[in-house]
């Protein structure tokens, strides 16, 4: 079988949900959260539950879909050098039964995105074991949370190199001298089959050098198939954020043998805008432009990752509007081009974050 990392396998072929399972999944991450946030005094930071959650509707060639999405996050600070914190995803695809007749029916997937405990060594070393997003590229890591992302749709090479890793990963960051600061991770993953905690024997890492005076960020990262076909994966990314312009333009490239890849994004707030500024500076146009390359796969491996089968490109534009400190609301269209045919999609839906401490603490 040919190298396919694990990607948010529910996305595809999700299997239904009891309530028992899903009670279980919820008490894993909140539990232990609850019994240590009793332990704390107020000379201590406390646990804290955060996260997104989201519903959206999407539009692909015609076919409508309605989506809903909490992603919980936990924080748990132990000590002044220890720190817990896990990931779950649910989310809900529903679609109607008979074309544009019918019900809308569907299931609900979940996902444990992370679990993992981090040692702070230093300011420039951080020990992590356990369960964690795999340090490829910088979507996977910074940008797909609901409420991060610019647009609702990842990327087309986003399962290339990413999705979650067992095992153990370093990383931290320093300064080379005064006008450059080097960041990175590497990593060694053990093999895992568990639908839950799944994950491939893989080895890698990620470097970047980011540049305050300009505020660019360029980097690289590699991975190692250690099982099967023993395949190399290697990437690149660029981000950057002007001084003069509220822009962030971020950029990455990919390649395994899953298919080869770009995508290049630019976010504009137009809070420069002086015409109904008070509307305006809420609001921000996003772009994006990107190619997909199919590589050695089965169209059905294809299509269980989420990956296009032949060689497909993609633009799309979009406007988010943040109603108030929390909450948003995105829209977005997008045509995609391959020998399979050309078709629209479009989004809209409204994505909400939220953070509460889980404990009682008091201001020095």
């Amino acid at each position: 079988m040919q190298y396919l990392p694990k990607f948010l396998a529910h996305r595809s072929t999700p299997a239904p949900v009891s309530r028992w399972r899903c009670a279980l999944f919820l008490g894993v991450l909140v539990f232990p959260t609850l019994l240590v946030a009793q332990t704390y005094s107020a000379d201590n930071p406390v646990p804290i539950l955060t996260g997104n959650a989201g519903f959206f509707t999407n539009v692909q060639a015609g076919k409508a879909e309605i989506v809903s999405e909490i992603n919980p996050v936990i924080l748990v600070p132990l000590g002044d050098h220890w720190l817990i914190e896990a990931r779950g995803e649910f989310e809900g695809d529903f679609q109607r039964k008979d074309w544009g007749d019918g019900p809308y029916g569907g299931q609900v997937g979940k996902e444990l995105n992370y679990l993992q405990a981090d040692y702070i060594v230093s300011s420039s070393v951080t020990v992590t074991v356990g369960r964690f997003l795999t340090p490829f590229g910088i979507y996977n890591e910074r940008l797909y949370p609901i409420w991060i992302r610019d647009l609702q749709s990842t990327p087309l090479i986003f399962p290339i190199g990413t999705g979650s890793s067992n095992g153990a990963m370093f990383r931290g960051g320093f300064p080379l001298n005064a006008k450059v600061n080097l960041n990175y991770a590497t990593y060694f993953s053990v093999s895992s089959t568990n639908n839950t905690l799944d994950s491939d024997r893989t080895a890698g890492g990620r470097a970047g050098l980011f540049f305050p005076g300009p505020r660019i960020e360029v980097g690289a990262s590699w991975q190692k198939l250690l099982q099967k076909g023993r395949n190399n994966g290697f990437g690149f990314h660029f981000a950057w954020q002007p001084t003069p312009l509220p822009l962030n333009l971020r950029s990455e490239y990919a390649r395994s043998n899953l298919g080869s890849g770009y995508w290049i994004e630019a976010a504009y707030r137009l809070s420069q805008i002086r015409t109904w500024n008070k509307f305006m500076r809420r609001a921000e146009a996003v772009g994006r432009a990107q190619q997909l390359f199919a590589g050695q796969i089965t169209e059905d491996d294809a299509a269980e990752y989420g990956l296009p089968a032949l060689n497909t490109h993609e633009a799309d534009f979009g406007l988010n509007y943040y109603l108030q400190d929390g909450l948003k609301a995105a829209a977005s269209y997008g045509r995609q081009f391959s020998a399979d045919g050309n078709f629209n999609l479009w989004n809209v839906g409204v994505a909400y974050r939220f953070a509460l401490p889980l404990g009682r603490t008091e201001l020095q």
